[in-house]
């Protein structure tokens, strides 16, 4: 949304009595998530085209005529964008749009550079959901100071306690600011923030606001130190302790011990569960999930799919907020989420260092939720066997393999996915090739591949129905191993596992 729009949008909106917004940001945004779409389409917004999306046929070989054939197309497209040769060009490109970054009728944080050749973007990929391939260059951020209030703790999913300083309400970037992180423990003492303390605040790339240090000169007589707290903020008051990492050292966040007991955790857990990459179901977010909650109608993730049968009694529809229209809407949702992918169901469980990508991994190496269930069963009872089949699947390390362990060691977690998988239908990952000579194999690459790289191998390896793995052992088929490979190549050599350079690969899945 263009400032002018945004200005004439919040003029109307005052003029009618109703909310106006922070920002043209939130304005969009708003606009957008709109159910009724003659409101969406009443308000000023605006689009340029940057990127293909699925494409049958790509017309064009790199990202700058990419921008060209758009224009060509009759597409909207930013006309400010350069194709540069250095790194000093592209540095000289950002200063000059940040000068220029005013006069815009469009609000901007920061430049995008991106590698221009498409096939070299595909190439480089992807890490999770972030291109290896373009980075943002953010502009300074907006500063201000103000008094903090207080300090208070906030619990998350994983039971994680975050400091938050709570703002006298200052204005930063265009939107009011009342809280801020403090990130940990650690950051706290570094700052010495204290409460009553005057500190300078910005909005980290204009969106997240955190406390930059404290102007010492004016804090009041009489202030102490903050004192981070031993016991949870939730009713249990149970302990919190300090995290260790995997190399047995102590770690920034401290945590509560109370696990699933603590009410927070709970609450963070259904949370995560009805998100937009777990069960995604509309119309059940963060508000309504802490009502349902304090209601006691959800407690666990299975109660979501029993509200419906229970509503007789609960008569939802009865409740401020929500009419007939707006309850049969929500419970077509739940029914509509009742089958749901192996790798979404794995990550919609909260289990720490388990996100998307790690529950694809898990997903691609088990095939089905009970080949996944049984191993994590196994993990949890110390079988040495299956955790070592487990760490030979790609991506999987130490850190995961523990903290699946951990999780279904716990009675009570245990407990919730029984509940839960009794509510619905998890479809078995996606089935790779079976009709070629290495399907259903298990295929480790190692040393530096000269003809592809290594996520090109693995992906080619995956599409043709084998496994690949990070690790040799004893289920391993085969080794490619290209120059300077090292103890792997050693490893298999012992193992008898066959060894295979590059060209002999392509020989074997009959590539050129």
């Amino acid at each position: 949304m263009k400032k002018a729009a945004f200005v004439a949008l919040n003029k109307k909106q005052a003029e009618a009595g109703e909310t106006t917004f922070a920002n043209p940001r939130n304005s969009a945004a708003g606009s957008l998530r709109q159910k009724d779409p003659s409101i969406t389409a009443s308000r000023s917004l605006h689009f340029f085209a940057y990127s293909f999306g699925e494409l049958s046929e790509r017309r064009v070989k790199t990202q700058s005529q990419m921008l060209e054939w758009f224009k060509r197309c009759g597409f909207v497209t930013n006309p400010l964008w350069k194709k540069c040769q250095s790194v000093g060009q592209l540095v000289e490109f950002h200063k000059q749009i940040e000068l220029e970054r005013a006069k815009l009728d469009y609000d901007i944080d920061g430049v995008v550079y991106k590698v221009d050749r498409l096939d070299w973007q595909d190439r480089l990929g992807f890490v999770s959901r972030s291109p290896r391939w373009a980075i943002a260059h953010k502009f300074s951020a907006e500063k201000a100071t103000t008094v903090v209030r207080d300090i208070e703790v906030q619990v998350g999913r994983t039971g994680a306690l975050t400091p938050v300083a709570k703002l006298e309400p200052v204005t930063v970037g265009g939107v009011v600011v009342q809280n801020a992180t403090l990130h940990n423990a650690d950051e706290i003492a570094r700052l010495d923030v204290r409460k009553k303390d005057t500190v300078t605040i910005q909005r980290a790339g204009d969106v997240i606001p955190q406390v930059l240090g404290v102007v010492l000169e004016k804090r009041p007589r009489g202030t102490t130190p903050y004192e981070f707290p031993k016991t949870c903020p939730c009713p249990l008051k149970t302990p919190v302790v300090r995290e260790i990492n995997s190399a047995g050292e102590e770690g920034v966040r401290f945590r509560c011990s109370g696990e699933f007991a603590c009410p927070f955790q709970k609450t963070e857990h259904l949370k995560h569960f009805v998100s937009r990459r777990a069960f995604d179901i509309d119309g059940l977010g963060e508000k309504q999930i802490d009502y349902f909650f304090e209601q006691g109608w959800i407690k666990e993730p299975g109660d979501i799919f029993t509200l419906e049968a229970r509503n007789a009694k609960l008569k939802l529809e009865e409740i401020e907020g929500y009419g007939e229209t707006s309850v049969r809407n929500l419970f077509a949702a739940i029914r509509a989420r009742r089958e749901i992918s192996l790798e979404r169901f794995i990550y919609s469980l909260g289990i720490r260092h388990v996100g998307e990508t790690t529950a694809r991994a898990l997903a691609r190496g088990y095939g089905t939720w009970d080949a996944f269930h049984d191993a994590a069963l196994a993990v949890a009872k110390g079988d040495e066997e299956t955790r070592g089949e487990m760490d030979a699947l790609d991506q999987i390390g130490d850190t995961v393999i523990d903290a699946l362990g951990a999780y279904f060691k716990e009675t009570h977690n245990r407990g919730i996915v029984e509940r839960l998988t009794g509510q619905v239908r998890i479809q078995d990952a996606e089935k790779p090739a079976t009709n070629t000579v290495v399907a259903d194999k298990t295929v480790v690459f190692t040393g530096s591949l000269e003809k592809m790289t290594r996520e090109e191998a693995k992906a080619m390896a995956e599409r043709l129905g084998a496994k690949t793995s990070g690790s040799v052992s004893k289920k391993t088929d085969y080794v490619v191993a290209g120059p300077g490979a090292g103890s792997k190549l050693d490893k298999a050599r012992e193992a008898g596992v066959t060894v295979l350079t590059e060209d002999e690969w392509f020989a074997l899945v009959g590539r050129k």
